[in-house]
């Protein structure tokens, strides 16, 4: 998304932009994945992401699950390549619509911070 918005500015002349991300939702599972180093570890990072991620709508769990052999075949790389496939990328941030959730547990702080930032 901000590198559509760098190309839109760049061919207007120019500007800049500033946004503010509330708190991480998927990406802190993009960011356990890419920093496993086995696949006992994935596979720990795909029970919680099944338990608290967003993935996409496209995922079957119980397919994956019932055929996680051909998972664990996979080369590591190859492994998170498919965890990080199966997110649903437009959850990466807490949206700001969702500030008052309690699940995602934001602070005080930071609700203020953002609703300064966002004029709410």
């Amino acid at each position: 998304m901000t590198e559509q918005i760098k190309k839109v500015m760049e061919k207007n002349g120019g500007g800049s932009f500033l946004y503010c991300e509330l708190k991480t939702h998927n990406q802190f599972f993009i960011d356990d994945i890419q920093s496993a180093e086995t696949t006992e570890e994935l596979k720990q990072i795909w029970n919680l992401m099944q338990e608290k991620a967003f993935l996409s709508y496209r995922v079957d769990v119980k397919d994956i699950n019932d055929n996680i052999s051909e998972f664990e075949a996979l080369s590591l790389d190859d492994q998170k390549k498919f965890l990080i496939e199966v997110l649903d990328k437009n959850m990466l941030y807490v949206n700001y619509c969702d500030i008052d959730d309690t699940d995602y547990n934001i602070s005080k702080e930071d609700k203020k911070l953002n609703q300064k930032f966002y004029g709410g």
